[in-house]
């Protein structure tokens, strides 16, 4: 879209989109797309679901936004529906993921604050990690590709390796108020956090005074075939950021906190102009009536089962294209043995939509409602991408 009025800050595949069906997407000429990428996993029931389009619809004709200077009562509902269902006790709405990291940021740092100890203000961040495009979040997620250009790095954030519990404990001084990390990185590879790791963490965060702040942005809302990914490893966070998923495609986003973490986050501290608008309330209530239904999170994890059994199927016969599979629930990443933008390509080609990663990973976010029958076309197309390029490969060495 080179020449166009919009800032030239996305690589844009030369698709747009005219309506989408549940798992489908079809293009302004007509063509149809399986998406396994969900909008980066955003879509997480598809797309035109019925119960989302009845709720927003139904609130779209009754009230837009008023603002929190008064009450909202599908917001009341929403957070009380949260909170009865982790182990937060508050709930801070917002309009994205990047907005509900600054608010657990900004949580962590105040709670220190009003306990007399306004110097721990640092937090412990992890190598791979993403949380965000502001200028806090990009410091927290340290990559240099997204911090270049943008002037100092803001202060406060200390990043170790990925997966080193020695070397965060070792970054622990008097000054750190938090540690941040995914349960399961999302832009950084898909790979999760070992239970052991994670468990350790929250005895560190203990033992210092430390608060343990989840980013559950990616990895959340039944993605991995639990509400939350932490749940499978039985440790609980402090603070946790969530957006994506909760919206099904509609902008939100939360920050939950327990009642000793938010004890700082009193009236006139925080806020925000759109976050928790009457419409955002409406649709995140909808995604909970289906994704807390019975039996709704169990089917995801034997779909995601059929899914992760086909793919490694998929490695073993193109070993020249994918090295392994990764993640969990509907959560899965193919590590690729060639540049993974050339996978993607392919994929593309057959009409599959997936992300890439780092690590050189491919990311499949079907949406939770994926049928039986759109996982095995789906893995017919990446099958049939492998082929297409283990047949280059094969041509080009017969030259």
């Amino acid at each position: 879209m080179s020449g166009s009025a919009l800032y030239e800050t996305f690589a844009r595949a030369p698709l747009a989109f005219d309506r989408g069906e549940g798992t489908w997407l079809v293009t302004d000429k007509g063509e149809r797309y399986l998406d396994f990428a969900g909008g980066i996993a955003v879509n997480s029931l598809g797309h035109s679901h019925p119960h989302l389009v009845a709720a927003l619809t139904e609130q779209a004709a009754k009230l837009w936004h008023v603002s929190n200077l008064y009450e909202i009562p599908e917001q009341r509902r929403l957070g009380e529906r949260l909170t009865e269902a982790t182990f937060a006790d508050k709930v801070f709405f917002t309009n994205s993921g990047a907005e509900a990291l600054e608010c657990a940021i900004k949580t962590a740092r105040r709670y220190h604050f009003v306990k007399g100890q306004p110097e721990r203000f640092r937090i412990i961040t992890f190598e791979g990690a993403f949380h965000g495009r502001t200028l806090a979040t990009i410091a927290a997620g340290g990559q240099y590709k997204y911090l270049e250009g943008f002037g100092p790095k803001v202060e406060g954030f200390d990043q170790v390796a990925f997966d080193d519990i020695d070397a965060a404990e070792k970054a622990i001084t008097p000054e750190t108020a938090a540690i941040l990390i995914e349960p399961v990185q999302g832009e950084g590879g898909i790979r999760p956090v070992p239970t052991q790791s994670l468990k350790r963490l929250r005895q560190l965060c203990d033992k210092h005074g430390l608060l343990l702040i989840f980013d559950e942005v990616q990895c959340g809302i039944g993605r991995t075939g639990k509400l939350f990914a932490h749940e499978w490893t039985g440790v609980t966070p402090d603070l946790m950021a969530i957006a994506k998923g909760i919206g099904g495609g509609f902008p939100m986003g939360a920050c939950l906190a327990t009642d000793e973490a938010a004890t700082g986050m009193t009236a006139g501290v925080h806020g925000t102009t759109f976050g928790g608008n009457p419409l955002a309330m409406a649709v995140g209530n909808a995604v909970l009536d289906v994704v807390l239904a019975d039996g709704f999170l169990e089917d995801v994890q034997r779909k995601a089962l059929l899914l992760k059994q086909g793919l490694a199927a998929v490695a073993d016969e193109f070993p020249d294209v994918v090295e392994g599979i990764r993640g969990i629930g509907l959560m899965l990443g193919l590590k690729c043995a060639m540049p993974n933008t050339k996978v993607n390509m392919a994929l593309r080609d057959q009409h599959l939509l997936a992300v890439p990663a780092g690590d050189n990973v491919i990311r499949l976010l079907p949406p939770l409602t994926v049928t039986d029958e759109e996982i095995g076309e789906a893995l017919k197309r990446i099958r049939g991408g492998a082929k297409g390029l283990t047949d280059a490969i094969a041509a080009e060495a017969a030259k």
